[in-house]
């Protein structure tokens, strides 16, 4: 007899207490041992429509609800002796006749009688709507809604939904069906259906969403360890896809904010470990913080003691560029950091005369093109392309600098240092020349942000073969680099490319206001688009929240206002994050805080740290006129090409810290404020 965890039982086993949660997990351990339930305390749920839902005593008030047929124990629900009564007789578990999925679907006449009218109203849903409400589902027929997941009774409510009534519908519905039913709302087109690949229901890719087969004591053990979310049990049909399709050459997936690429990237990195026990694998991202995130996450979807963790080698891209140089060279590398190479390039400026550049120009162009694309002659510098540089420099103005940059060089390798991109240059250099690689496979989330030269030695360390490259990225989170083309580097992701559409992560209300900073297409220098339209997010909330104050006291006030709310509607202090655009304003986002009646220690950081960080509730101060855009980045600009560059990115920048919020947002500033506030408050027009 087999054992099955539902999302529903994690997520009811994570509301309980610690001595609570203990005894359930023992339970759940000896029903592991013996799905049979001999030697429990088992009872059928009378009430319940659906025959084969029983209670499992916990102890004296707490029960399991578990879900037993011939061959296999569902672990449903745990609760408090009456309510977990109620939520399995307000239930049914059955494959659906037409997907063939497992669903846990809620007894439609049992919700109606239940619900608060001032909730829900489902009278309200079939009623003639007035003709600005028309039912956004009217033109499509039973057979298409049940081809999607709509469970049969709950049919003819979807079609009398008007737009604002489906969202309390939703709640309602499998995942699958309303998600298919949103994008059907956001592009008219509804989704093709997962297709059922077995006859076992438990093998559904939409099953496998909300339930999960336990395969030994090991594995049950983990699950029952970790306060698991969504994203680490149960894959979304589009994620499983990326997850396990082949690819003959480099492959990347992309996606907005929130849609699960990292996931992706986690859960491809495992099944290439188990599917070859022998082979080395790297999973690497962009910095170090986010590289101990990913071992948290792979160390919840795989245990040590399987062995598949230690054969993954998780570190960041430059962490893993210096383990190379080590091994190649005996001695680890002495950086030059960005201070000394300011310094170095003021004062090189200075002796050869070149007036008309400013410092942040001189390092950008150092940066973005002497150092990633390894410029090492005047010639070399008066042929490169500058892909991605939006300022013009003519043959002239390369002849003034080239000496600048000679110099800097020069000093650079007589005191015995190099650069992270002469490193990785270097190295790619090494071992395009081995036939021996270090990892069979490389799995690079946050793409969008690799150098050339990064990109050059990723490429050289990975063997020639099948899924030897795999990127995850979102080109409208790109803040650190400018575009270049891949395919000149060779690596070439077109016709591999794919793109995630669910977003996970975000409320649709957050996520919505957010794309308004972006385009809704973006395409990279190679031509692969990243198309964002059409993507949805699975849950709804409250709209986020844009104040303009009158003084930074005000703003203070504001936001400790909402720190205090958010503490109130559950969030724990660490699930509320504070980003700001410079490291100056931490301290006004600090008085803040002070200000916050609960005593309340939220995460503060500049928003170039938002990178792959996770929060409830998130709020977004100091986004003042001359802030965002930052003052001193315009005054930099060298021509209008070049300032429409930086004003690409500052609203990168707030994009990305605003979709690092899951349920609230809150986004601040002092009168008359960042003119991209206007962009988060406006509707997108109609398409």
């Amino acid at each position: 007899m087999n054992l099955h965890l539902a999302d529903t039982f994690t997520a009811a086993l994570a509301r309980l207490p610690a001595h609570e949660a203990k005894a359930v997990k023992s339970t759940v351990v000896d029903l592991h041992i013996d799905p049979s339930g001999n030697g429990l305390q088992m009872h059928r749920i009378d009430k319940s429509k659906d025959p084969n839902f029983w209670s499992v005593r916990v102890n004296r008030d707490l029960r399991l609800i578990v879900h037993k047929n011939a061959d296999s124990v569902l672990v449903a629900y745990v609760g408090h002796h009456d309510p977990a009564y109620v939520w399995a007789e307000r239930r049914r578990i059955e494959a659906h006749p037409r997907t063939g999925a497992m669903q846990i679907i809620e007894v439609r006449e049992l919700v109606e009688e239940t619900q608060q009218p001032s909730a829900f109203n489902f009278e309200s849903l079939t009623e003639a709507p007035a003709a600005e409400e028309l039912p956004v589902f009217a033109g499509l027929d039973e057979d298409q809604l049940m081809s999607v997941g709509v469970p049969a009774d709950w049919v003819e409510d979807v079609r009398g939904a008007t737009e604002d009534g489906f969202f309390k519908l939703a709640a309602h519905l499998p995942d699958e069906a309303a998600e298919a039913l949103l994008e059907f709302a956001a592009t008219g087109k509804l989704p093709a259906p997962a297709p059922a690949a077995t006859i076992n229901p438990y093998e559904h890719p939409d099953t496998l969403r909300r339930i999960r087969p336990i395969a030994d004591q090991e594995e049950l053990e983990q699950a029952l360890s970790f306060p698991w979310d969504k994203w680490g049990v149960f894959l979304h049909p589009s994620q499983r896809s990326s997850v396990e399709r082949d690819h003959g050459g480099s492959a990347r997936v992309a996606g907005s904010a929130g849609t699960g690429k990292t996931i992706v990237a986690l859960h491809r990195a495992v099944r290439l470990a188990k599917t070859n026990p022998r082979a080395r694998i790297l999973l690497t991202t962009f910095s170090d913080p986010l590289a101990d995130a990913l071992k948290k996450k792979l160390a919840v979807l795989s245990p040590e003691t399987s062995g598949v963790v230690r054969r993954i080698t998780v570190e960041s891209f430059q962490r893993v560029a210096e383990q190379l140089f080590q091994l190649v060279h005996g001695a680890r590398p002495r950086i030059a950091g960005e201070q000394l190479l300011r310094g170095l390039l003021k004062k090189a400026a200075e002796q050869h005369n070149v007036r008309g550049f400013s410092e942040r120009f001189l390092l950008s162009e150092w940066t973005h093109v002497i150092d990633a694309w390894g410029i090492a002659s005047a010639e070399a510098f008066r042929d490169v392309q500058r892909m991605g540089r939006k300022s013009r420099l003519g043959p002239n103005q390369r002849e003034r600098l080239w000496p600048v940059f000679e110099s800097v060089r020069s000093v650079i390798t007589e005191q015995g240092l190099t650069t992270w991109a002469t490193m990785f240059s270097e190295l790619a250099e090494t071992y395009s020349a081995k036939s021996e690689k270090p990892f069979d496979h490389i799995l690079i989330d946050e793409a969008q942000d690799l150098g050339p030269a990064e990109l050059r030695f990723f490429a050289a360390i990975a063997p020639v073969g099948e899924n030897t490259l795999f990127f995850a990225g979102d080109l409208g989170q790109r803040i650190f680099q400018h575009p270049y083309s891949w395919k000149s580097l060779g690596v070439d992701v077109r016709g591999r490319s794919s793109t995630l559409k669910v977003c996970y992560r975000t409320s649709q209300q957050i996520r919505s206001a957010a794309d308004r900073l972006l385009p809704e297409q973006l395409r990279d220098v190679d031509g692969v688009e990243d198309e964002r339209r059409g993507t949805i997010s699975v849950f709804e909330g409250p709209p986020p929240h844009v104040e303009v104050c009158g003084s930074a006291n005000d703003e203070a006030a504001a936001v400790a206002q909402f720190i205090d709310a958010s503490i109130e509607a559950g969030a724990a202090p660490d699930e509320i994050g504070i980003f700001v655009r410079t490291p100056q304003l931490v301290e006004r986002a600090k008085a803040a805080v002070e200000r916050a009646s609960n005593g309340a220690r939220p995460t503060i950081s500049v928003m170039h740290l938002a990178k792959g960080l996770e929060f409830k509730s998130v709020v977004v101060m100091c986004c003042d006129e001359g802030v965002l855009p930052l003052d001193e980045r315009v005054a930099d600009a060298a021509d209008e090409a070049e300032l429409d560059d930086i004003y690409e990115t500052e609203r990168r920048l707030l994009y990305v810290a605003c979709t690092r919020a899951r349920d609230s947002l809150l986004v601040t500033g002092t009168k008359p404020g960042s003119e991209f506030l206007r962009d988060l408050m406006r509707e997108r027009s109609p398409r």
